[in-house]
């Protein structure tokens, strides 16, 4: 009996960005990036982890820089509440060209389980070229609480964004 394999998929490489004053300091650990960096290495190789002050213009370049680099996924966390130095939905927003309103909405439904404030993270996931973008909170409960429900779809989103469908002529 004959046999054919399949060709290997590459590797999907993601990226994890940090938004904080505090930590891009030193002042203060950071824990959930590196939580996320943990998790993320489930579904690829964490080729880069980058912690930076809440400056948009810093976490536009970077995140800019990643998508030149067709990087598979970033995963940002922090930046996400109502403080007045909480800018990452907003950088987001401006480099994405399609949103995954879902995703974004399914997160903040499921952290309503854990805390009526879940209601007021700001979170926005959407796609800039190749490169799907996904932001989380700075906590690492919420991240602890998110990531098995974010986690199943992102594999096939990524599928999705390379054009790997079912119905692709």
């Amino acid at each position: 009996m004959e046999t054919t394999s399949l060709p290997n998929k590459p590797e999907r490489r993601i990226a994890v960005l940090t938004s904080s004053d505090a930590g891009a300091r030193g002042e203060r650990e950071d824990v959930s990036g590196r939580l996320l960096s943990v998790k993320a290495a489930q579904l690829g190789s964490v080729v880069a982890s980058v912690i930076l002050p809440d400056e948009p213009d810093l976490l536009e370049h970077q995140i800019r820089q990643w998508v030149a680099d067709q990087i598979d996924l970033i995963l940002s966390t922090g930046g996400t509440g109502l403080g007045p130095r909480d800018v990452m939905p907003e950088v987001t927003s401006r480099l994405i060209e399609r949103e995954v309103p879902g995703m974004a909405e399914a997160m903040r439904h499921a952290s309503l389980q854990y805390t009526p404030m879940g209601m007021l993270s700001r979170g926005v996931v959407g796609i800039s070229q190749t490169t799907l973008i996904i932001n989380f909170p700075g906590k690492p409960q919420a991240i602890e609480e998110l990531w098995g429900l974010i986690s199943p779809v992102i594999p096939h989103a990524l599928d999705l964004i390379a054009g790997h469908t079912r119905h692709h002529l």
